[in-house]
């Protein structure tokens, strides 16, 4: 379902959940104004239509020894299908390479990756990036001191 109608308790709910996947049940349903078991349909109708997708943890890069950030635009020598699925396939093979989006503009893709300092993105680039068949370039931008890194979507401007 590409655009499930939330109404305003659902959007209570998932900004709630937002804030705190592990919120019991009992607290969500007082924070949003339900009792227990409507609150527990609710948010098991929010997962099966796939608008919660999953829980997990926000876990702080630097904390966990992964002190380096970066986007890497990467522009393909042609976007034909065969050049994409091996694209893809390298891609999808590197847990270091955290979001792959293909972009307008110059670039075709846009990637997030996490290393753990520059030796270990030198090695990225060098042994795995730079070596799948079809990619003409790449640009890196370095992350600094995030001005705002916010994981929650803003359900009020929907």
């Amino acid at each position: 379902m590409l655009n499930m109608s939330l109404d305003k308790i659902d959007r209570r709910i998932l900004t709630e959940l937002q804030s705190d996947a592990r919120i019991a049940n009992v607290a969500l349903a007082e924070r949003v104004g339900l009792t227990p078991s409507p609150c527990l349909r609710r948010v098991k109708r929010l997962e099966e239509a796939g608008v919660i997708r999953r829980y997990g943890a926000v876990i702080d890069p630097a904390r966990v020894g992964l002190g380096i950030a970066c986007f890497i635009s990467v522009t393909l020598e042609r976007n034909v299908e065969q050049v994409l699925e091996v694209f893809e396939a390298a891609i999808s093979e590197r847990p270091e390479i955290l979001e792959c989006w293909p972009v307008t503009g110059e670039a075709d893709f846009l990637l997030k990756v996490v290393t753990a300092d520059l030796g270990a993105y030198e090695r990225l680039m060098r042994d795995h990036l730079l070596r799948v068949p079809g990619i003409s370039s790449t640009k890196t931008s370095f992350l600094l001191t995030p001005v705002k890194n916010e994981t929650a979507l803003p359900l009020d401007a929907a």
